[in-house]
């Protein structure tokens, strides 16, 4: 949903600690509107990442429609893997430290086995460093040329093996104080980190794919000849209110990995 999308309200209190309008069709389904209040709620931390809300009982009362709209809204926000329903237990923000989420963003896969059998990628933090960003970097986080971004290099191994090289770049300010340790350590998807150490939740992501072959200095990081074709995908992904936070360029071997993607 966009940002501007537009409803009237009524600011007189409700019936609830957490007053909200009262809302009337305007330009969009109330149900959206609906939508568009609980995700400001969520970027503005009202409910953190792996918390229970509201049941659509209180949420109905808070906003003064029936369950009926904010089950739809809510139904959107699920498909969109912004909250997630437990059956018997209501409905949580979603996590990236999930099971079923943390795989979410990441389409590389074993040709033998799966992600969870495969287990956890070794990681090596070449450069973590603050700079002032390029025109072009900051175009893409929406940001002035100059910036300070942390920019990153690391390299992804499996069983052993270098299979990621990614180069990744990071809106100074929301990741103050990030270092190469924190990204080293950290035994969950680093996703869930940036949730957890900074409060930035990754809830979308856009990629471009091509083929590639490497220059001397990536065939020498991957432990391949200069002649290998590789993947190359460059990621941007967004937090909410589509709000760009991350840029990552990655070439990946694919001689072990293949890239999945299921569409409907």
């Amino acid at each position: 949903m966009s940002s501007s999308q537009s409803f009237s309200a009524d600011s007189a209190p409700g019936p609830t600690a957490n007053p909200a309008p009262t809302l009337t069709p305007a330009f969009s389904p109330l149900y959206q509107q609906i939508k568009g209040l609980i995700l400001q709620s969520l970027q503005a931390g009202e409910w953190r990442p792996g918390e229970l809300i509201p049941s659509e009982m209180e949420l109905a009362a808070r906003f003064k429609v029936s369950q009926g709209t904010v089950r739809k809204a809510i139904d959107e926000l699920a498909a969109e893997n912004l909250v997630m329903r437990r059956q018997g237990k209501g409905t949580f923000v979603a996590t990236h430290s999930a099971q079923q989420v943390q795989y979410r963003f990441l389409k590389l896969h074993p040709d033998v086995g799966n992600l969870e059998g495969e287990g956890r990628a070794q990681r090596t933090i070449l450069e973590c460093k603050r700079v002032r960003a390029p025109a072009e970097i900051a175009r893409l986080l929406a940001l002035r040329s100059g910036d300070t971004v942390v920019q990153v290099r690391r390299i992804l191994a499996f069983s052993g093996i270098p299979t990621i090289l990614e180069d990744i770049w990071l809106p100074g300010h929301p990741f103050k104080g990030l270092t190469a340790e924190q990204m080293a350590n950290y035994q969950g998807p680093t996703y869930a980190m940036f949730e957890g150490d900074f409060g930035v939740r990754m809830v979308r992501a856009d990629e471009k794919l091509r083929a590639v072959l490497p220059d001397e200095a990536q065939a020498q990081l991957l432990q391949v000849p200069t002649s290998t074709p590789l993947l190359s995908v460059e990621r941007i992904a967004y937090t909410y209110n589509d709000i760009p936070m991350e840029l990552r360029r990655g070439i990946y071997r694919t001689d072990t990995h293949h890239y999945k993607n299921a569409l409907s």
